[in-house]
């Protein structure tokens, strides 16, 4: 399967903190399945980091790297398709992965409920 990790979801993992539930860290760790993570969610770190927001050691590319995991370019597409989202949502991140995961037909590893009001294939990570 093809899977898209939203970024709280690529901390934890990265992190290994626990927060993951059994179900969400097994499609994770399977070598058969294609783990994506969104520039969307690079950027998001960046920005945080830089306002010192979060804490996050070195760079989310290289751990995009270290873990096995695919980049996922954002695309013309993919912002079109954002902005035409319903404003369910009042993140900018959170709907670029949406609309990425519903380009792409990837199920979105997250725990945010509010992504629920969308139409988008999701494993909940908890």
């Amino acid at each position: 399967m093809d899977f898209l990790l939203d970024t709280h979801v690529f901390l934890w993992w990265d992190a290994a903190t626990g927060d993951l539930g059994r179900e969400a860290a097994a499609a994770i760790a399977d070598p058969d399945n294609n783990i994506f993570v969104s520039a969307a969610s690079v950027w998001e770190i960046a920005i945080k980091q830089k306002a010192r927001r979060l804490s996050f050691a070195g760079s989310p590319t290289e751990a995009i790297g270290r873990n096995g995991f695919l980049p996922l370019p954002v695309l013309p597409l993919h912002a079109e398709r954002a902005a035409a989202l319903p404003p369910l949502h009042q993140d900018p991140f959170d709907r670029m992965l949406v609309a990425q995961a519903q380009a792409a037909s990837l199920t979105l590893i997250t725990a945010d409920e509010r992504i629920t009001a969308y139409a988008v294939p999701r494993l909940w990570a908890r």
